[in-house]
């Protein structure tokens, strides 16, 4: 096992703007392709053979293929695009309204790319309703007691009374909620929940918890353990990632200065658990030359966390962050990126869902796959390197 020195990540090319452009024309151009497949219905979490299947607007993970067809649509600007976008948005309307499966904390991950995107970039009112009444249903999982956001299954459930790192990224559904209706209830969830999170899931060498739980009594910090990684005391790599963007989201929202070296640290670390090739295996534990499947999802989402992160930086070190978020966006797009679609109808290979281990409880499944948060991630990350984006977060 081994990992890439700081002096060989500082050596990796970074993508340039023609390599960028023709990534995004080409992941825009297969996104329409599947829209006879997935406009009244939705990808599978995570491919089979390559292939995603068709499925109703369930699970945690649809609202990042209508987060796709909004960047095809913004870069394209194709009328078929909006029309599934719109489509979409009215299943997201019927499915917040008919409480259909929304008992857990991703609303974020479900709503923020589909609906809230749809608002921003159409004005749409009914992606606007959708959102807002998403945002409701995640402030009502808020715990006073423990201060956070509860992850998953009924409120107050046994043995659910924890955390996940992922909630990082539905906090922005919240902080948009606020703006948009000038109450500070959904801000004051999300702040409460991303203090409580970043005081204890990120470690003292600036790994990361997959989840924490805390005392249902008394709220008060109990202990961290993995669903995910692929052990308790191990950095789960999509969960390093979450902690990244997130980390940066939430310094965007609130600009508190303490954020800044957690940021740093969780970066840093992710960044020092490479593999030569700057694509991680699904736990940083391994390294080059240990027999593990790679999570190209989770360079996806890192990227975009820093270069995220890059616009409030000095010079200096925005232009770091920016350098690596290019260094691994080039990886991608030579070595992960579907070029025919003979060979996947997803944009990413070789990401990991769910991998199994001795010391975790996980089910095996989408691994070695495209998975949809990886394929929207890798787009996202394509279009802040080509424009100043709006985001949709």
């Amino acid at each position: 096992m081994s990992w890439i020195s700081q002096e060989g990540l500082a050596a990796k090319p970074e993508v340039s703007p023609g390599e960028v452009g023709q990534a995004l024309d080409l992941a825009a151009k297969l996104v329409v392709r599947n829209l006879p497949a997935f406009t009244g219905r939705f990808p599978k979490a995570y491919s089979e053979g390559g292939f995603y299947a068709a499925t109703e607007n369930v699970d945690w993970t649809t609202g990042f293929w209508t987060g796709e067809v909004w960047l095809a649509y913004e870069h394209t600007g194709k009328e078929e695009l909006l029309k599934a976008g719109q489509v979409q948005m009215d299943s997201f309307l019927k499915r917040i309204e008919g409480k259909q499966d929304v008992e857990t904390h991703d609303l974020g991950f479900l709503y923020s790319p589909s609906c809230v995107a749809g608002y921003k970039l159409t004005g749409s009112q009914v992606g606007r309703k959708a959102a807002l009444m998403a945002a409701g249903q995640l402030a009502g999982r808020y715990h006073e007691k423990g201060e956070f956001i509860q992850a998953w299954g009924p409120l107050g459930a046994p043995g659910n009374y924890r955390l996940i790192i992922d909630c990082l990224l539905n906090l922005p559904l919240l902080y948009w909620a606020s703006e948009e209706t000038g109450q500070g209830r959904y801000r004051a969830v999300a702040e409460k929940h991303i203090h409580t999170a970043l005081s204890h899931v990120v470690r003292d060498d600036f790994s990361t918890w997959h989840t924490f739980f805390f005392d249902p009594e008394t709220g008060k910090p109990s202990h961290g353990a993995t669903c995910q990684g692929y052990r308790d005391g191990s950095a789960w790599a999509r969960g390093q990632a979450w902690g990244i963007y997130g980390t940066a989201i939430g310094y965007r929202y609130t600009k508190r200065e303490g954020y800044l070296p957690v940021f740093e640290g969780v970066t840093d670390y992710f960044l020092r658990h490479l593999p030569k090739d700057l694509v991680p295996f699904w736990d940083l534990e391994f390294g080059d030359g240990d027999r593990q499947p790679r999570d190209s999802s989770s360079a996806a989402i890192a990227a975009c966390g820093m270069l995220e992160m890059a616009r409030y930086l000095d010079g200096e070190r925005a232009g770091h962050y920016r350098g690596m978020a290019k260094r691994l966006v080039k990886s991608l797009v030579d070595s992960y990126a579907v070029k025919d679609p003979a060979v996947s109808n997803g944009l990413l290979l070789h990401s990991t869902y769910s991998n199994h281990s001795p010391f975790n409880t996980c089910n095996h499944y989408g691994v070695d796959e495209c998975n949809i948060w990886g394929d929207y991630f890798y787009m996202e990350a394509l279009t802040r390197l080509q424009k100043d984006w709006q985001v949709y977060w």
